[in-house]
């Protein structure tokens, strides 16, 4: 646990996501202490260091040799987050990863060993979760008023051009970033198992259309162990702007659709009791123009309380192997062109 007043934090990499992050950090002062900043791109490294005060570092080595830190979050390619994470294990200082937490199921097993065998607590970023549409379709569901659920279909039909891709090296890769299931619908494969339970089994046809190595595009018939079937519609080729992110549940009580751009509006919402929280359905929809919400900071003052030892973790390294499971198998599946059962064997 944490005993200083404040959680010394480092961010390591600046990219597209790592906004979310300093926002966070910034917007919980009274948790969080940012010392330092790690990039391999120096510019972009001097323009943070400078903004907000503190160190850059070019290597995550020298910023592990450097600072005395409580906690890191990586906000690096996908390829490199178990190399990193097992790092910051040895060096006794608690993990923060994005998603995916990694692009390989071995990788994602070896950060659970390495963090359990260092004692240091991994915390895989799943910031939907805190959305507050889906906190009440959770809630909905943990108090059992579908009845027997029959039904789930997801939708992301989103965009992300060819220059997307081509910004950089690694970007469209297997190896360092995964495609539209593993990158940008990571946090969709998320709900088949955080709402709706465990998997039996899956099968998946993916295709591409951009010109890169992994998938834009891909669909996903679901079989789950209560006998709900469903699937997950994924595309990075919407034209001309992204449109829709959503989930509908068919339920023997009750109906629920949750659309918009990135499950922010709830559009169907019936069941056949009545609660006092479903006038609350209205003020839980948001505007966004943005695809990744706005559940970073709770999701960060969830991390703080934890390391505090005041609460229990939204998503450690053992919740993010659920996700990663599901996308490995739904990667098998495609390629081998079979149903794959769950749980995976090795």
């Amino acid at each position: 646990m944490v005993n200083s007043e404040k959680i010394k934090i480092a961010v390591v990499g600046c990219g597209r996501i790592s906004k979310n992050h300093f926002g966070s950090i910034e917007q919980l002062t009274s948790e969080y202490e940012l010392v330092a900043v790690c990039d391999t791109d120096k510019e972009v490294l001097d323009f943070h260091a400078e903004k907000y005060g503190i160190p850059g570092y070019l290597t995550i080595d020298e910023l592990f040799d450097k600072e005395n830190l409580d906690l890191v979050t990586l906000c690096t390619p996908s390829g490199l987050h178990a190399e990193q994470t097992l790092k910051a294990a040895k060096a006794n200082i608690h993990v923060i990863t994005e998603k995916p937490m990694a692009t390989k199921w071995e990788d994602g097993l070896s950060m659970v060993k390495t963090c359990n065998e260092e004692n240091v607590k991994l915390f895989v970023v799943k910031q939907n979760r805190r959305n507050s549409t889906l906190q009440l379709l959770k809630r909905a569901i943990s108090e059992k008023r579908f009845g027997q659920i029959y039904m789930v279909h997801l939708n992301v039909f989103w965009t992300r051009p060819q220059e997307y891709y081509d910004r950089a090296d690694w970007s469209g890769t297997w190896h360092m970033d995964g495609g539209a299931f593993m990158n940008q619908a990571t946090h969709y494969v998320d709900l088949l198992h955080w709402l709706v339970g465990p998997v039996e089994k899956i099968h998946a046809m993916t295709s591409t259309h951009r010109d890169i190595e992994v998938e834009d595009t891909g669909v996903v018939n679901v079989k789950w162990r209560n006998g709900a079937l469903g699937s997950l519609a994924v595309t990075m080729c919407t034209y001309p702007k992204n449109m829709e992110g959503s989930i509908t549940i068919l339920g023997e009580k009750g109906t629920v659709r949750i659309g918009g751009l990135a499950i922010n509006e709830i559009q169907e919402w019936i069941f056949e009791d009545k609660k006092d929280y479903d006038e609350e359905i209205e003020n839980a929809n948001y505007q966004t123009s943005s695809v990744y919400g706005f559940g970073h900071p709770p999701y960060f003052q969830n991390v703080a309380d934890v390391l505090r030892g005041k609460a229990k973790p939204d998503t450690d390294g053992m919740e993010g192997l659920k996700s990663l499971e599901l996308l490995i198998s739904i990667y098998r599946s495609a390629r081998d062109n079979k149903e794959i059962g769950l749980p995976l064997n090795i």
